[in-house]
């Protein structure tokens, strides 16, 4: 390949994943076609895309980008999967369909600088994604108020609900007795 080509192909790779932050590499090797096909088309429903990347040009292309730790792990035949939600996601999703695709081999992740090895994919799967660990804090942070503010109304609405069946029974025309 001229230099000309090789160039070109690094812009072309400096363009495509401009402002990716993560994503997860994996292996295509032994895969038919049509198997192919078919792991591509369940990812793009979920917005998720891959290319198959020539380790040394993608190496030079991600130079000083955020996808620089992921050079150490490109060895070989080397795809990226990269968009959805989150790489947490991507990993979701590339779990589920290697149980389909048994060729797919996994190579590593990189989620926020951080790089995962490919025995950790299957663990990051199990992560809960940026928006799931928001709610669980938010959770954990309201919970006290919420388990203070039923202590506080708790008496309250036993006497309320007293009111309600005496008031109940008034209407039916029944007497209230005093309890013995």
């Amino acid at each position: 390949m001229s230099k000309p080509v090789k160039n070109l192909i690094v812009n072309a790779y400096r363009e495509q994943f401009e402002g990716e932050t993560g994503g997860v590499v994996i292996c295509l090797r032994g895969i038919g076609a049509n198997g192919n096909n078919m792991l591509r088309g369940a990812l793009a429903e979920k917005q998720m895309h891959v290319m198959i990347v020539k380790n040394s040009l993608a190496r030079r292309a991600w130079v000083d980008t955020p996808l620089e730790p992921l050079c150490g792990i490109l060895d070989g035949p080397s795809a990226l999967v990269w968009g959805g939600e989150s790489v947490v996601d991507i990993a979701r999703a590339l779990v589920e369909e290697a149980k389909a695709h048994e060729a797919v081999e996994f190579r590593g992740a990189l989620m926020d600088g951080q790089i995962f090895a490919a025995d950790e994919v299957e663990k990051l799967s199990k992560f809960p994604t940026r928006e799931e660990a928001q709610a669980e804090a938010l959770q954990l942070v309201l919970s006290p108020g919420q388990n203070t503010l039923a202590a506080a109304m708790g008496p309250g609405r036993n006497v309320a609900s007293l009111v309600k069946a005496i008031e109940e029974k008034l209407e039916k025309g029944e007497t209230i007795e005093k309890a013995a």
